[in-house]
């Protein structure tokens, strides 16, 4: 790992990649989230010496060095495995987490005369929302915005109803999903902040830097 400066000291919680919701043993709800991104800052995080916590939904990915990973499935994991990891300076939440659930079946549907199922969807808790509210709110929480039409408006809107400190902000219509560069805006209570595309790695290099600086 390289030296270690600037985040020595704190804990930092990270989330990334989807959640899966189970329909039955066999089949679930899902988005196109990679954890690529996610995984990305986790690494960046470490290295610049903090202690990161990264809470993954399903993906394949390798665990960054000097990252503790915990892997969780569902959206109702993923929310305790994020309380159970509190307390925390930051919180990066990158994840994609499923907005509904299924009331899932306990053996597999089978395909029959009367025509497909009827899915009876169940919100999902917002986990970012909840994280603004607790008591062991960290002192910078980061939100991500995976928006595929007016993405700053929708971005700051999110800001404010979520009370969170930062939204990052992305357009995921085209390859951002699953690809290897991403274009990102930042939007905080000073404004908005557009960057280049580049790849993930160095948008994760330049926020952990951002973070690191907001946290001194």
């Amino acid at each position: 790992m390289a030296d270690a400066t600037g985040l020595e000291e704190t804990h930092i919680l990270v989330t990334a990649g989807p959640t899966h919701e189970p329909i039955d043993p066999v089949r679930y709800l899902a988005n196109r989230s990679s954890g690529k991104q996610g995984f990305a800052i986790a690494a960046a995080l470490a290295r610049l010496g903090a202690r990161v916590t990264l809470i993954a939904g399903p993906v394949t990915l390798d665990t960054p060095e000097g990252v503790t990973r915990i892997d969780v499935e569902t959206a109702l994991e993923m929310q305790a495995a994020v309380e159970a990891a509190l307390p925390a300076d930051a919180a990066i939440m990158v994840a994609a987490v499923a907005d509904w659930r299924v009331e899932g079946a306990g053996q597999k549907i089978k395909k029959g005369a009367g025509g497909p199922p009827v899915l009876h969807l169940v919100e999902n808790p917002d986990i970012l929302a909840g994280l603004a509210r607790s008591p062991l709110r960290p002192r910078l929480l980061i939100g991500f915005a995976a928006e595929t039409e007016h993405v700053i408006d929708h971005a700051t809107a999110k800001r404010a109803r979520k009370q969170v400190d930062w939204i990052v902000a992305n357009d995921v219509s085209g390859d951002v999903m699953g690809g290897a560069a991403n274009t990102v805006h930042i939007v905080t209570a000073n404004g908005v902040e557009s960057w280049e595309r580049m790849p993930k790695d160095a948008v994760a290099a330049r926020l952990a830097e951002r973070i690191a600086a907001a946290l001194r």
